[in-house]
């Protein structure tokens, strides 16, 4: 799956049928940023203007614009999985954050 990113924002797409567009939002953010076009480059010459007016807006407003993701993650697991992945950490020679991290990046990228 390829995702169309920019200044550190991800685009989420979907096709309208009924209005012949790809319609797309800013992700990860609570602040509602749309943008639309009827083709690829016009969607990401869309997206990048939209990402833009959005910082530009902040700025104006002298509001922080809303960061997608902080990098932080956290997780509920079952004891036993906690466990299990606790064992591999360690076998590993890497905490468990680390750990963590490095399979989701190879499955990620796989």
């Amino acid at each position: 799956m390829s995702v169309m990113n920019y200044k550190g924002y991800a685009a989420r797409i979907e096709y309208s049928e009924e209005d012949g567009l790809f319609v797309g939002h800013i992700a990860g953010i609570r602040d509602v940023v749309g943008f639309h076009g009827e083709s690829v480059q016009e969607l990401r010459n869309a997206f990048e203007e939209a990402v833009t007016d959005y910082l530009d807006t902040c700025a104006k407003l002298r509001r922080a614009p809303q960061k997608p993701y902080s990098g932080h993650l956290s997780l509920r697991l079952a004891p036993a999985l906690h466990a299990t992945v606790a064992v591999k950490a360690q076998l590993a020679h890497k905490s468990i954050n680390q750990w963590v991290a490095d399979v989701l990046d190879r499955e990620v990228h796989a």
